[in-house]
């Protein structure tokens, strides 16, 4: 690969669009956010950002990174795929590195506890909907919404407690339809853990979340 010495290439304009919708949001979040970009074997690049509910969002394109791995404000990642030109080549903008306040997952070694139909979390999202309007202040619903478990899920050697922020990160980041009509009855969310991060992995995009001390997701 020639040219720029940092930057992303993209396979084609399909994963321009997926990306430009993940930073167009993130942006809706905070027009400040950052987004990390890493690339991993096989030809994916995997782009994080922190939605403001000490949750990761993280959605998968096929491209390539220079270097392997970057950060970039989203407002700036979402003007450079506005403009990606023919080879594939998006300019992300100022380099941001040193604003990435986190760890980001692995990319291995989660295992699969269960699926729940993704109705189901969008039953959750109106429900907790209108507990938020009932009682949100100044900053925002009360952490004692956000970090209700919602859904208890267990496997053969393990279970974790959905809590409510996971739910609402995942509609925030658009990675569930909006309304029950855009679902089938085939929709799932996937969830699955490691030993330090739990992730809900749904249509369009996927949020994980540090297990234990939530403050650790931004250490």
């Amino acid at each position: 690969m020639t040219g720029p010495e940092r930057g992303l290439w993209l396979a084609d304009s399909g994963h321009r669009d997926d990306l430009a919708t993940f930073a167009e949001r993130a942006v809706r979040l905070d027009d400040a956010a950052v987004v990390r970009l890493r690339e991993r074997a096989g030809g994916d690049v995997v782009a994080y950002v922190a939605t403001g509910f000490d949750v990761l969002a993280c959605r998968v394109v096929r491209g390539r990174l220079r270097p392997k791995d970057l950060c970039a404000g989203a407002d700036a990642l979402a003007a450079g795929l506005a403009d990606m030109d023919g080879s594939g080549f998006v300019d992300t903008g100022f380099p941001m590195d040193s604003a990435w306040r986190g760890a980001v997952p692995p990319d291995t070694g989660f295992t699969h506890l269960d699926d729940v139909p993704a109705r189901v979390m969008l039953d959750l999202v109106s429900r907790g909907g209108e507990l938020a309007r009932q009682h949100t202040g100044s900053h925002g619903p009360p952490s004692s919404l956000l970090d209700q478990e919602v859904i208890a899920v267990s496997g053969a050697d393990d279970s974790v407690g959905v809590p409510m922020r996971c739910v609402f990160a995942l509609t925030a980041m658009g990675f569930l339809p909006q309304t029950s009509a855009g679902l089938s009855a085939d929709d799932i969310v996937r969830i699955r853990v490691s030993a330090t991060w739990l992730r809900i992995d749904a249509r369009f995009g996927s949020v994980l979340r540090r297990r234990g001390d939530p403050a650790l997701v931004l250490r």
